[in-house]
């Protein structure tokens, strides 16, 4: 598990699957002991991250990853979707980062209340008939309050990142080199992980 800032890597550890005990922990060390002061964070939308932040560090802003966000939703949608209100959804999420908050919740708004009636459409088992676009609405309507926190007045002199890009890109090149060396076995594989981890 890695934390970064402005492109460089603060702290690090091992772990064998990730916990939000985990993320909690390493947060209230670099507060405490490593003497980091937190201005805002940029997280992914794992569950259970933001309540966790709100309840440890309850004035720290919190910007959710737009990128992260239009991938959701293209898990629920799919890359082509069928139906109309698919299609407009997916239009909606490509213009994401050139509204603001209003304005986004206006569209949103607006959306649903167009394809109210599909989206209360059952099917022969009294089921929803379209549960994957209602689920993508949901998950649009939870995290609303955080995927413009960037562009929120209070914290523009922070420059909040909309995006945990730095953290995916730095990922990637991780994988690549990985997959350049895939001849290691798993101590020189973890050798070579960590002394990249410790000199970026």
């Amino acid at each position: 598990m890695i934390y970064r800032v402005k492109g460089k890597n603060i702290y690090y550890r091992k772990i064998k699957s990730e916990k939000i005990e985990h993320i909690k922990e390493d947060l209230i060390h670099l507060s405490n002991k490593l003497n980091y002061t937190f201005k805002s964070f940029t997280i992914d939308g794992r569950r259970g991250v933001i309540q966790m932040l709100k309840q440890t560090f309850p004035n720290i802003p919190i910007q959710m990853c737009q990128f992260h966000q239009q991938q959701i939703i293209r898990r629920y949608n799919t890359n082509n979707p069928k139906t109309d209100c698919g299609i407009e959804l997916k239009e909606l999420m490509q213009e994401m980062r050139d509204l603001d908050y209003a304005d986004f919740e206006y569209k949103l708004l607006l959306l649903k209340a167009k394809y109210k009636n599909f989206l209360l459409e059952r099917n022969e088992n009294n089921g929803f008939s379209h549960q994957r676009l209602r689920s993508a609405f949901r998950s649009l309507k939870t995290n609303l309050p955080y995927l413009f926190t960037y562009k929120n007045k209070k914290y523009l002199n922070l420059n909040i990142p909309n995006t945990t890009n730095t953290c995916e890109g730095w990922f990637a090149h991780l994988k690549e080199k990985i997959k350049i060396h895939r001849g290691l076995n798993k101590k020189m594989k973890e050798k070579m992980i960590l002394k990249l981890v410790e000199n970026s």
